[in-house]
């Protein structure tokens, strides 16, 4: 008897705890469904890191990108004519010269000797001719001697002329203004080494030429004055306008291009001959364009789009582009310019995104914040 109800009472206790033991399980259950829930909804409300910039209105141009080397517009190599030994140098690399003014001399002894006796031998043949024309008229000489003393007295002036010339070309002097760019003679050499290679060479470089070759599709977009820009790179790629001098009339059949000549104005003589330059020729200009930085660009669905940003909500935008140039698009349709694009993380949005935007946060902490959020999203 007293076993039997020893066991009612144990059952008893038994069945009045198992409902509060399913309740506290159903309770703990909750908690962490709602935990679960509460999580997700966490996940859903992320912003999303992003770095933001303006759509802006300005001009763009549609450009052809070539590469010429500048070359000088006037130049001259200064080969010696006279013969002899260089006594004199005037002048040096680097030294600006006017047209005419003396380079170098050479030794002048011979050529006025040769200039003395040329002289002489003409006073002589006057003296003769002079003599003969006294009895020529009288029929005293005949026509023959008369005449082979005429043509030696002619023979005697050229024989001056040419000692007169050979003098002063034992003086070498400068052909054209401008600035010496290389000096290979010195003093002692003999000339005659100099009359098949350049003594002197000079550089006109007030305005400079650029030559560039384009495409045959392009010839009916050129023009004569037609505006490019030089981006030189020895000057951290400082930009030079030049204009169009001279258009080829002919297609180069084996490469299937054409010359072009453009004349870069050169005023203060900062630009040398043989700089490297980077060529933008200008086609045209578009001026209050809208105005998009390429960073923005996204391809999605076939399509390019941005991000716009309103209210910390980033909305996908459909764009239509016209020219490009350097960092910035031209927008044809589907921004007005006074939006508001996403540049930075635009690559885990979706259209109606809540975004932060972070672009006065320190670079090495945007870093950290995109990467967590990156993280954050991949892994659910």
């Amino acid at each position: 008897m007293q076993l039997a109800t020893i066991d009612k009472n144990i059952s008893f206790k038994l069945l009045s705890i198992l409902p509060i033991l399913l309740s506290v399980s159903l309770l703990s259950g909750c908690g962490e469904a709602e935990a679960i829930d509460d999580k997700s909804a966490e996940q859903v409300v992320i912003s999303v890191p992003v770095e933001v910039s303006s759509v802006s209105i300005g001009d763009i141009s549609s450009n052809y990108a070539t590469t010429a080397v500048l070359e000088a517009k006037e130049e001259a190599f200064v080969v010696p004519r006279a013969s002899g030994i260089i006594q004199h140098i005037y002048v040096e690399e680097g030294d600006y010269v006017e047209k005419g003014q003396i380079l170098a001399q050479i030794e002048t002894r011979r050529y006025h000797l040769n200039l003395d006796r040329a002289k002489a031998d003409l006073v002589g043949v006057e003296k003769e001719l002079a003599k003969i024309n006294k009895v020529y008229n009288k029929k005293l000489v005949s026509d023959d001697t008369y005449d082979k003393l005429t043509a030696q007295y002619e023979s005697a002036k050229a024989t001056l002329s040419l000692a007169q010339l050979d003098l002063k070309e034992a003086t070498i002097t400068a052909p054209i203004a401008g600035f010496i760019a290389e000096r290979n003679a010195k003093v002692g050499n003999l000339s005659e080494s100099f009359q098949r290679e350049r003594m002197f060479h000079i550089v006109q470089q007030k305005e400079l030429y650029g030559i560039v070759h384009l495409p045959e599709k392009e010839l009916s977009k050129v023009h004569k004055e037609q505006h490019a820009t030089l981006d030189l790179t020895a000057f951290d790629q400082k930009s030079i306008v030049a204009f169009v001098e001279r258009i080829s009339p002919v297609i180069n059949a084996k490469t299937g291009t054409f010359k072009v000549t453009l004349r870069v104005p050169n005023p203060r003589n900062l630009l040398k001959s043989g700089m490297f330059a980077q060529v933008k020729l200008n086609y045209d200009t578009k001026q209050n364009a809208v105005l998009l930085p390429r960073r923005a660009l996204l391809a999605i669905d076939d399509s390019v789009n941005v991000f716009t940003v309103k209210d910390g909500i980033a909305s996908k935008q459909s764009v239509t582009l016209g020219y490009q140039e350097g960092e910035v698009v031209e927008v044809l349709a589907g921004l007005t310019g006074s939006e508001t694009v996403v540049i930075t993380g635009h690559q885990n949005l979706k259209d109606q995104s809540p975004v932060d935007v972070v672009n006065d946060n320190n670079p090495s902490e945007l870093v950290e914040i995109v990467q967590d959020a990156t993280n954050q999203l991949a892994n659910g």
